[in-house]
Protein backbone atom coordinates (compact mmCIF):
# COMPACT_ATOMS: atom_id res chain seq x y z
CA UNK A 1 0.00 0.00 0.00
CA UNK A 2 0.78 3.65 -0.79
CA UNK A 3 -0.42 5.92 1.86
CA UNK A 4 -0.30 9.69 1.23
CA UNK A 5 -0.11 12.45 3.97
CA UNK A 6 -0.82 16.14 3.17
CA UNK A 7 -0.89 19.27 5.52
CA UNK A 8 -1.34 22.62 5.96
CA UNK A 9 -0.81 24.92 9.04
CA UNK A 10 -4.14 26.87 8.77
CA UNK A 11 -7.41 27.20 7.45
CA UNK A 12 -6.99 29.51 5.30
CA UNK A 13 -3.83 27.48 2.98
CA UNK A 14 -5.33 25.69 0.16
CA UNK A 15 -4.61 21.39 0.19
CA UNK A 16 -4.78 20.89 -3.47
CA UNK A 17 -1.40 21.23 -4.51
CA UNK A 18 0.00 18.39 -2.01
CA UNK A 19 -3.29 16.55 -3.24
CA UNK A 20 -2.85 16.88 -6.89
CA UNK A 21 0.65 15.46 -6.32
CA UNK A 22 -0.15 12.69 -4.24
CA UNK A 23 -2.88 11.51 -6.79
CA UNK A 24 -0.10 11.88 -9.42
CA UNK A 25 2.19 9.47 -7.44
CA UNK A 26 -0.97 7.09 -7.41
CA UNK A 27 -1.41 6.68 -3.66
CA UNK A 28 -4.03 4.22 -2.80
CA UNK A 29 -5.50 5.97 0.04
CA UNK A 30 -4.66 9.72 1.06
CA UNK A 31 -4.61 10.83 4.10
CA UNK A 32 -4.93 15.21 5.16
CA UNK A 33 -5.34 17.86 7.62
CA UNK A 34 -5.33 21.59 8.64
CA UNK A 35 -3.54 21.67 11.33
CA UNK A 36 -0.44 23.25 12.56
CA UNK A 37 3.01 21.82 12.63
CA UNK A 38 3.52 22.79 15.94
CA UNK A 39 1.16 20.60 17.97
CA UNK A 40 1.94 17.33 18.43
CA UNK A 41 -2.00 16.26 17.87
CA UNK A 42 -2.42 15.50 14.72
CA UNK A 43 -5.51 13.00 14.00
CA UNK A 44 -4.86 12.51 10.69
CA UNK A 45 -1.03 11.85 11.12
CA UNK A 46 -1.42 9.39 13.97
CA UNK A 47 -4.14 7.47 11.61
CA UNK A 48 -2.01 6.79 9.01
CA UNK A 49 0.98 6.18 11.92
CA UNK A 50 -1.83 3.38 13.09
CA UNK A 51 -2.63 1.78 10.05
CA UNK A 52 0.82 1.68 7.59
CA UNK A 53 2.84 -1.41 8.17
CA UNK A 54 5.92 -3.27 6.23
CA UNK A 55 6.37 -2.92 3.01
CA UNK A 56 3.99 -0.14 2.74
CA UNK A 57 5.38 3.40 1.34
CA UNK A 58 4.69 6.96 3.12
CA UNK A 59 4.40 9.22 0.29
CA UNK A 60 4.79 13.31 1.24
CA UNK A 61 5.91 15.90 -0.93
CA UNK A 62 7.95 17.54 1.01
CA UNK A 63 9.29 16.47 4.81
CA UNK A 64 8.42 19.43 6.72
CA UNK A 65 4.40 18.47 6.13
CA UNK A 66 5.36 15.46 7.80
CA UNK A 67 7.22 16.92 11.22
CA UNK A 68 7.40 20.18 13.46
CA UNK A 69 11.01 19.68 14.08
CA UNK A 70 14.38 17.98 13.24
CA UNK A 71 13.74 15.82 15.82
CA UNK A 72 10.16 14.54 15.49
CA UNK A 73 11.18 13.85 11.90
CA UNK A 74 14.05 11.94 13.11
CA UNK A 75 11.89 10.17 15.11
CA UNK A 76 8.60 9.81 13.30
CA UNK A 77 11.04 8.21 10.13
CA UNK A 78 12.92 6.19 12.32
CA UNK A 79 9.93 4.59 13.48
CA UNK A 80 9.14 3.87 9.81
CA UNK A 81 12.52 2.65 9.06
CA UNK A 82 12.14 -0.22 12.49
CA UNK A 83 8.56 -1.36 11.12
CA UNK A 84 9.74 -1.91 7.29
CA UNK A 85 8.25 0.82 5.51
CA UNK A 86 9.47 3.02 2.99
CA UNK A 87 9.33 7.17 2.61
CA UNK A 88 9.09 8.79 -0.11
CA UNK A 89 9.69 12.65 -0.12
CA UNK A 90 8.80 13.81 -3.62
CA UNK A 91 10.91 16.76 -3.97
CA UNK A 92 13.82 14.72 -2.98
CA UNK A 93 13.02 10.90 -3.10
CA UNK A 94 13.24 8.22 -1.77
CA UNK A 95 14.53 8.13 1.89
CA UNK A 96 16.38 4.41 2.60
CA UNK A 97 17.31 2.89 6.31
CA UNK A 98 20.99 3.33 5.53
CA UNK A 99 23.75 5.60 6.93
CA UNK A 100 23.99 7.88 4.44
CA UNK A 101 20.24 8.19 4.58
CA UNK A 102 19.79 8.83 7.85
CA UNK A 103 22.63 11.50 7.88
CA UNK A 104 20.56 13.06 4.50
CA UNK A 105 17.81 12.64 6.45
CA UNK A 106 18.69 14.89 9.27
CA UNK A 107 20.22 17.47 7.36
CA UNK A 108 17.02 17.89 5.04
CA UNK A 109 14.91 18.03 8.29
CA UNK A 110 17.69 20.73 9.96
CA UNK A 111 17.30 22.86 6.66
CA UNK A 112 13.45 22.50 6.84
CA UNK A 113 13.30 23.42 10.53
CA UNK A 114 15.80 26.67 10.03
CA UNK A 115 13.66 28.07 6.89
CA UNK A 116 10.81 27.88 9.41
CA UNK A 117 12.78 29.99 11.93
CA UNK A 118 13.39 32.42 10.13
CA UNK A 119 10.40 33.11 8.22
CA UNK A 120 8.87 33.65 11.91
CA UNK A 121 11.91 35.84 12.44
CA UNK A 122 11.20 37.89 9.24
CA UNK A 123 7.73 37.53 10.44
CA UNK A 124 8.00 39.38 13.72
CA UNK A 125 10.70 41.75 12.56
CA UNK A 126 8.01 43.38 9.77
CA UNK A 127 5.77 43.62 12.38
CA UNK A 128 7.94 45.38 15.00
CA UNK A 129 8.79 47.85 12.13
CA UNK A 130 4.71 47.94 11.48
CA UNK A 131 3.91 48.60 14.95
CA UNK A 132 5.88 52.40 15.06
CA UNK A 133 3.38 53.78 12.40
CA UNK A 134 0.66 55.56 13.45
CA UNK A 135 -1.86 53.23 11.42
CA UNK A 136 -0.79 50.33 13.20
CA UNK A 137 -3.63 48.58 13.79
CA UNK A 138 -3.40 44.91 15.68
CA UNK A 139 -5.52 41.77 14.18
CA UNK A 140 -7.36 41.55 10.85
CA UNK A 141 -7.87 44.09 8.69
CA UNK A 142 -11.44 45.74 8.53
CA UNK A 143 -13.47 43.68 5.68
CA UNK A 144 -15.17 47.13 4.24
CA UNK A 145 -13.04 50.32 3.55
CA UNK A 146 -14.35 53.47 5.52
CA UNK A 147 -15.76 54.39 2.00
CA UNK A 148 -18.02 51.56 1.73
CA UNK A 149 -19.36 51.75 5.54
CA UNK A 150 -20.50 55.28 4.91
CA UNK A 151 -21.88 54.54 1.34
CA UNK A 152 -23.82 51.95 3.32
CA UNK A 153 -24.68 54.09 6.08
CA UNK A 154 -26.62 56.61 4.05
CA UNK A 155 -28.57 53.60 1.99
CA UNK A 156 -29.75 53.14 5.39
CA UNK A 157 -31.23 56.69 5.41
CA UNK A 158 -33.76 55.38 2.56
CA UNK A 159 -33.83 51.43 3.14
CA UNK A 160 -34.12 48.83 5.10
CA UNK A 161 -31.46 46.71 6.49
CA UNK A 162 -32.31 43.72 4.41
CA UNK A 163 -32.52 45.91 1.40
CA UNK A 164 -28.86 47.77 2.09
CA UNK A 165 -27.47 44.02 2.69
CA UNK A 166 -29.06 42.57 -0.89
CA UNK A 167 -27.16 46.62 -2.47
CA UNK A 168 -23.60 46.47 -0.39
CA UNK A 169 -23.38 42.54 0.60
CA UNK A 170 -22.64 44.21 4.21
CA UNK A 171 -24.06 42.19 6.49
CA UNK A 172 -27.17 43.50 8.99
CA UNK A 173 -24.71 43.18 12.01
CA UNK A 174 -21.90 45.22 10.33
CA UNK A 175 -24.11 47.84 9.45
CA UNK A 176 -25.92 47.74 13.27
CA UNK A 177 -22.06 47.64 14.42
CA UNK A 178 -20.95 50.83 12.06
CA UNK A 179 -24.30 52.75 13.02
CA UNK A 180 -23.83 52.30 16.88
CA UNK A 181 -20.15 53.42 16.52
CA UNK A 182 -21.53 56.77 14.26
CA UNK A 183 -23.77 57.40 16.81
CA UNK A 184 -21.05 56.91 20.22
CA UNK A 185 -18.50 58.93 18.06
CA UNK A 186 -21.19 61.56 17.15
CA UNK A 187 -22.06 61.97 20.81
CA UNK A 188 -18.39 62.24 21.73
CA UNK A 189 -17.81 65.00 19.37
CA UNK A 190 -20.47 67.17 20.20
CA UNK A 191 -19.54 66.69 23.99
CA UNK A 192 -16.26 68.08 23.34
CA UNK A 193 -17.51 70.84 21.58
CA UNK A 194 -20.31 71.54 24.15
CA UNK A 195 -17.09 71.76 26.97
CA UNK A 196 -14.95 73.62 24.65
CA UNK A 197 -17.54 76.35 24.01
CA UNK A 198 -18.04 76.38 28.27
CA UNK A 199 -13.91 76.54 28.21
CA UNK A 200 -13.94 79.57 26.33
CA UNK A 201 -16.57 81.13 28.28
CA UNK A 202 -14.59 80.74 31.48
CA UNK A 203 -11.78 81.87 30.20
CA UNK A 204 -13.57 85.14 28.95
CA UNK A 205 -14.75 85.52 32.78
Amino acid sequence: MRYGYARVSTQGQDLEVQLQQLENESCDKIYSEKFTGTKADRPKLKAVMDLIQEGDTLVVTKLDRLARNTVEGIEIVKELFSRGVRVHVLNVGLLENTTMGRFFLTTLLAVAEMERNLIVERTQEGKAIAKQSPDFKEGRPPKYTKKQIDHALHLLETNSYTQVEELTGISKSTLIRAKKKVRIEDSFNKLVEQNGDALKRLSKE
